[in-house]
């Protein structure tokens, strides 16, 4: 049976993701390659130029 994760640890995944999300999503903004998101139950393609900076409230070292 498994055992629920722990709410901290459980917090630092969740973080990890996101912050991995963003940085993979900045990436893609550099390099001038689009991404396709979800947005209002449509699939949207957004363009290097539509995909807004990373917020540098981010941590770029972890």
């Amino acid at each position: 049976m498994n055992k629920p994760i722990p709410e901290k640890l459980s917090s630092q995944i969740n973080a990890g993701v996101k912050l991995a999300i963003a940085k993979a999503i900045e990436r893609h903004r550099k390099l001038g390659e689009s991404i396709s998101i979800w947005q209002d139950g449509q699939v949207v393609t957004l363009t290097a130029e539509q995909i807004p900076p990373l917020d540098s409230t981010v941590s770029h070292s972890e």
